[in-house]
């Protein structure tokens, strides 16, 4: 328990670090000594907040005026893939004692934002409100839901979203809010080389007077160290590929007949061109050819457990846009735990070959992600959600 004025009140990020190196959970890193340090040190600034909170509104009992409290320094924590990021956040947020507390990947919180703002503004043209502004009273609503706000992965690639964050936040930091972010990148390289780019540097500026910057600079890829890889990837494409992915399908199904399916998005439709009750096909073109965006790959992921992915390419420079679909597609599967099976053109380390653009960053979070995606633990985790045997026997990616 944390110790404060000799009264024991909560376990510490540090405490259960420890546990988890004295129990051989984990390995003791150096690098990640100043990430629990700092979320000890937020937790704590948080619970003073709390307690400022509960004395000014108990003030008027007392005939005295309370100074407001300073707002709360959240933390931007940034590293390459496999470091132990997401791992030291979901402690904090486990730990944090805060009621209204919200955890997600940021595209899933901004899809809720930018249904909220639609909304909003379809309220303003049936005259069901005056406000012509939606972005007040949508954070102000966020906010009311959550004022600890823990972000896995945050990556900003949809433009629609990099032109609101500068004032969605700056509302947001306004109405108290506290951010806890990972990231593969520092935020000066966010939306490196996006479309108007100079109209989405303020947000940059707004998050670095709110949050402080921590690098995660670990030498271990702890992903990859206790990877033990399964035959859910097949390489490289070709009649050997097919029929492995179909032998999978059919082990997958158990049999149950397979047919063409379509989700209702919003007004618009996703083609599944083959799908059982919890398990989907379709091709690299299907999903990443096409105009999908972060909803559709939500709406897949929703009603499917298990997705399997034909006939990945390798993708060059000039393929960005479909890099970019894939990227969020494979981040959007991982964050909703989805079992996954592939036929690519290469090893997920060599399926992109671009240099230039943020692609190039992101891309090793998604290589990183497609081989985690294929260990042992994964689709051991994946059985214990669903209560069923993993269909898939565990062994080494069949290469083919």
């Amino acid at each position: 328990m944390h110790l404060r004025e000799g009264i024991q009140t909560r376990v510490t990020v540090r405490q259960r670090y420890d546990h988890l190196v004295e129990t051989k959970a984990i390995a003791r890193d150096p690098a990640q000594e100043p990430i629990v340090a700092a979320l000890d040190h937020l937790i704590d600034d948080i619970s003073q907040k709390r307690l400022a909170k509960k004395s000014s509104a108990l003030g008027w009992l007392f005939g005295k005026k309370r100074e407001r409290s300073a707002p709360v320094k959240g933390l931007y924590i940034h590293g390459d893939v496999g470091r132990g990021k997401t791992m030291l956040m979901d402690m904090f947020f486990e730990l944090v004692p805060v009621k209204r507390k919200r955890r997600m990947h940021f595209n899933d919180f901004m899809a809720d934002a930018q249904d909220r703002i639609q909304k909003h503004r379809l309220a303003r043209k049936n005259g069901e409100t005056k406000d012509d502004d939606p972005i007040p009273p949508v954070a102000a609503a966020l906010a009311e839901e959550a004022w600890v706000l823990c972000f896995d992965e945050f990556t900003v690639t949809d433009i629609a979203d990099a032109m609101i964050l500068s004032r969605l936040f700056s509302a947001l930091f306004a109405n108290g809010v506290v951010l806890v972010a990972t990231s593969n990148v520092a935020p000066d390289d966010l939306y490196r080389d996006g479309l108007n780019r100079g109209l989405f540097l303020p947000f940059v500026d707004v998050l670095k007077r709110h949050v402080d910057v921590l690098d995660l600079d670990a030498d271990k890829d702890y992903r990859l160290e206790k990877l033990n890889r399964l035959p859910v990837y097949m390489s490289p494409l070709g009649p050997d590929a097919d029929r492995q992915m179909d032998e999978a399908w059919q082990a997958v199904t158990a049999g149950r007949p397979a047919a063409p399916a379509t989700l209702s998005l919003k007004g618009r439709h996703i083609t599944v061109p083959l799908a059982t009750e919890d398990t989907a096909r379709f091709t690299f073109a299907d999903l990443c050819e096409q105009p999908h965006g972060a909803r559709d790959f939500l709406a897949i992921a929703a009603r499917y457990s298990t997705v399997f992915i034909d006939h990945v390419p390798v993708l060059a420079e000039g393929k960005r846009n479909e890099a970019k679909r894939f990227i969020l597609l494979i981040d959007t599967l991982y964050d909703h735990q989805i079992r996954l099976v592939v036929s690519a053109a290469a090893p997920p380390q060599a399926l992109y070959t671009g240099k230039r653009g943020v692609e190039a960053f992101e891309f090793d979070r998604t290589v990183s992600r497609l081989m985690e995606m294929q260990s042992r633990d994964w689709l051991d985790g994946w059985t214990e959600r669903h209560g069923k045997r993993a269909s898939l026997e565990v062994g080494k990616t069949m290469s083919v």
